[in-house]
């Protein structure tokens, strides 16, 4: 069968599940628990002033596109003030947009015109530290009285105070010290241009407040928190005495991430986004050595939302999968809330490429993608991946704008680093590759990204991926995740499951002996080497990750596969690196 085949009755594309506007009872409650949220990289998405930069506008042109996806809600990257040291996550003015991008109307009428289309917005909020620019770094750096203390300045070590005060590196390589005229140091944990802050200063506490309030007075509906593992650092900022510190990110404790203290920050911001009663959230972006450690930025008073990075960094193994899988649920199950998949960001290599390039990676994607959108909770889909793009790994050194490889680091930014199965097939590790602007429609460069050229060159073989191209393709990659986003509605088995509804006790055809295990609704099922099954109710899933096709007695009546099944109803013979869904 081809994935545009299906056996079940399909909710409309464009009946998402919020419709009207903040504050009506019928947006309130739950909706995040098994939404899929698509990540807008704002300056990469589309372009509606010809300056070959995204902006506010750009995307709200492109909405329709989004609602006619499926998706519940777009997450918007940073489009506030800022010299984009860092594409915007080095905030000057936490208040305003950026030029570049457009102006406060611009992003009032996108969320309108989201609401309507039955998009919720999600922003990014940036808490660490602010821009180099931001007029509390200036005034610290002009020796106004008392400034220094909103941020993280030391005296230098060694007899002139010549050296760092400790060894902490930046996350885009080097020290994470820089010091000023004066012989003091300031911390940074990522580019010089964004000093961190120290939050043990209560205006800081008390100026995000402030800006989250704006926001959510616009009508945002939540805010994705950028290192929200990173705000609180360890008493006496203690050496780690050991270098490639980005490497052990997520993977070792370390004083500059994961403190317990980060844990009151998000309550404190849990009981605000409460305080407006129709569901806004907030999503972290923590890295954490556990899943269990994670699962404590989602506990009932914190945040909503967790990225599950693991999952994202899990190789095209099924004992590795599985383990991932189960883990993440029972931590998350633990404090009662929803596990969150993703396979792709704007910091890490495209997951096309990373499982391996060409044919055998888009594959590969493809099948991942439905795997992810079967599992029990919310998903994350990074602009692009509905098209199947690559990573970009020939940009010229030129073009290419990341802070880590102005730094020279040359193998280690912010993404790759902190996802470090992403290194080894990017350009170098570092970031440009994932962010070059979609391609929309036409035969050559920009593709309808907008009237003009575009911030990062698109390749020339870019044409046969535009959304343009592959609408109305049934063997297309958009269309694949317009069925899938469809089913997930339509069949009551996805999404998050309510409280208590247990395991699948149906009767199984060829069940043999072994553990059986149940997790929010979901139950793995006996299946041959290299193959994943589990069930839902009403429902299963199989992903062959073998480079062979498997028969197997079939699971059911296939609605949506990722490549072309054969099965004559009582077995099935699964294609190579693919993914199935049943009814049953």
């Amino acid at each position: 069968m081809n994935h545009e085949l299906t056996a079940v009755p399909l909710a409309r594309a464009s009946s998402n599940a919020f419709s009207g506007a903040p504050g009506d009872p019928a947006v309130s409650g739950a909706w995040w628990r098994d939404a899929v949220i698509y990540q807008v990289y704002v300056r990469s998405f589309a372009d509606s002033d010809g300056d070959g930069v995204g902006d506010l506008r750009g995307v709200r042109e492109r909405l329709p596109h989004l609602a006619r996806l499926g998706v519940d809600a777009v997450w918007l990257t940073p489009f506030y003030v800022s010299p984009q040291a860092d594409g915007g996550y080095d905030v000057a003015d936490y208040r305003a947009v950026d030029p570049l991008f457009g102006d406060l109307a611009d992003a009032d009428d996108l969320v309108r015109a989201a609401h309507a289309l039955g998009l919720r917005v999600i922003v990014d909020v940036v808490p660490n530290h602010t821009s180099e620019a931001h007029p509390w770094f200036r005034d610290a750096l002009a020796g106004v009285p008392g400034a220094r203390e909103r941020y993280l300045f030391r005296p230098g070590r060694g007899a002139d105070g010549e050296l760092p005060p400790n060894d902490w590196e930046s996350v885009f390589g080097g020290p994470a010290w820089t010091r000023v005229e004066d012989g003091e140091w300031y911390l940074h944990l990522f580019a010089p241009e964004q000093p961190d802050l120290d939050w043990e200063h209560p205006e800081v506490a008390e100026e995000f407040e402030s800006v989250l309030r704006f926001w959510l007075d616009l009508g945002v509906d939540g805010f994705r928190v950028d290192v929200a593992h990173g705000m609180v650092k360890a008493p006496g900022l203690p050496d780690i005495g050991r270098g490639a510190q980005a490497t052990l990110i997520g993977t070792e404790p370390l004083p500059f991430f994961d403190q317990d203290g980060v844990h009151a920050i998000h309550r404190s911001w849990r009981r605000l986004l409460d305080s407006y009663g129709d569901g806004r959230i907030g999503v972290a972006e923590a890295w954490a050595p556990t899943s269990e450690r994670l699962a404590l930025y989602v506990r009932p008073d914190e945040l909503h939302q967790a990225f599950n990075f693991r999952f994202l960094n899990c190789p095209w193994d099924p004992a590795a999968m599985r383990t991932v899988i189960d883990e993440s649920l029972a931590a998350t199950a633990s404090v009662g809330a929803p596990t969150t998949w993703v396979l792709s960001n704007h910091d890490v290599v495209r997951h096309v490429t990373r499982y391996g390039g060409g044919a055998r990676g888009l594959a590969r994607a493809r099948a991942a993608a439905l795997l992810m959108l079967a599992l029990p909770g919310s998903a994350y889909v990074y602009q692009g991946e509905e098209l199947g793009l690559p990573e970009v790994t020939d940009l010229p050194d030129a073009a290419r704008q990341d802070p880590a490889y102005r730094r020279g680091r040359g193998g280690a930014g912010a993404g790759a680093a902190e996802a470090g199965a992403a290194e080894a097939e990017g350009q170098d590790g570092l970031r440009d590759g994932c962010r070059v602007p979609l391609p929309w429609s036409g035969e050559e460069a920009p593709y309808g990204f907008g009237p003009g050229g575009s911030w990062l060159p698109q390749p020339a073989g870019w044409a046969g991926l535009s959304v343009a191209a592959q609408t109305g393709d049934p063997h297309s990659t958009l269309e694949l995740y317009r069925a899938a986003l469809e089913l997930r509605r339509a069949m009551p088995g996805l999404g998050a499951p309510e409280s208590g509804q247990g395991g699948c006790r149906e009767e199984w055809p060829g069940a043999g002996s072994g553990p059986a295990v149940f997790a929010r609704g979901m139950r793995w099922r006996p299946a041959p080497d290299g193959v994943l099954l589990f069930t839902r109710p009403g429902f299963a899933c199989t992903l062959n990750t073998r480079a062979t096709a498997v028969e197997l007695p079939s699971p059911g009546r296939p609605v949506l596969s990722s490549a072309p099944v054969e099965t004559d109803g009582r077995t099935v013979r699964l294609p190579p690196d693919s993914c199935t869904w049943w009814a049953m």
